[in-house]
């Protein structure tokens, strides 16, 4: 698996890629210290599955970050690497299609346990307000058909209605329908609060 860094500190970047290369040695990690070098990067290798994204970069603003990431990438996964973890700008991160904010004043194994948790398909939030689950469940013991999970799956990662339609080969309506049920079943109301349930489920796929 290739992911790709974008971070303006190089000693943070060289930190943490120590990190991956030890926990992670399988990970194929690129970096960037900008996010014009970061959509460069996306360019250059399209077999990028997820990026770790620092949302103070010197070109962007805050979580507009994001929404540039997947603008040029709609099918990568997203994992904010941030400061700022208060909830709004978690809730917010989230929206835009985030499937995953670790603080950076997360110590190393906490990076690396969110790190695997991501890799394998979940969702990390911080800890706070986010009681750990007892065990890690599945979409099936859930109730979620085969095709619900995909949806589901593909929600996390960020992907819009018309994304999940064409990657499926499903109607929206048909999309919909699917979100209805998976919304059902996690007890929520909007695509946010399926994450953030997903996250206090330690759902894996």
């Amino acid at each position: 698996m290739k992911a790709l860094l974008i971070d303006d500190h190089a000693l943070f970047r060289d930190a943490l890629g120590m990190l991956i290369g030890v926990r992670f040695p399988a990970l194929q990690l690129l970096d960037a210290g900008s996010m014009a070098e970061g959509l460069a990067r996306l360019n250059e290798h399209p077999d990028l599955q997820l990026v770790l994204l620092d949302l103070n970069l010197p070109d962007t603003q805050g979580t507009s970050a994001i929404g540039l990431v997947r603008d040029h990438a709609p099918a990568v996964r997203v994992v904010v690497l941030s400061a700022d973890d208060r909830p709004e700008t978690v809730e917010t991160a989230i929206e835009l299609g985030a499937c995953g904010f670790v603080p950076k004043t997360a110590r190393g194994d906490t990076l690396a346990h969110a790190l695997q948790i991501t890799l394998d398909g979940g969702v990390y939030l911080p800890p706070a307000g986010l009681p750990p689950p007892a065990a890690s469940i599945t979409p099936e013991s859930l109730g979620l058909s085969p095709r619900q999970s995909d949806v589901l799956r593909l929600l996390i990662n960020g992907h819009p209605n018309k994304l999940i339609c064409r990657e499926l080969d499903l109607s929206e309506s048909t999309v919909k329908t699917h979100l209805a049920a998976v919304f059902r079943r996690l007890d929520v109301n909007s695509r946010t609060q399926a994450v953030v349930a997903a996250a206090r489920l330690g759902l894996r796929f």
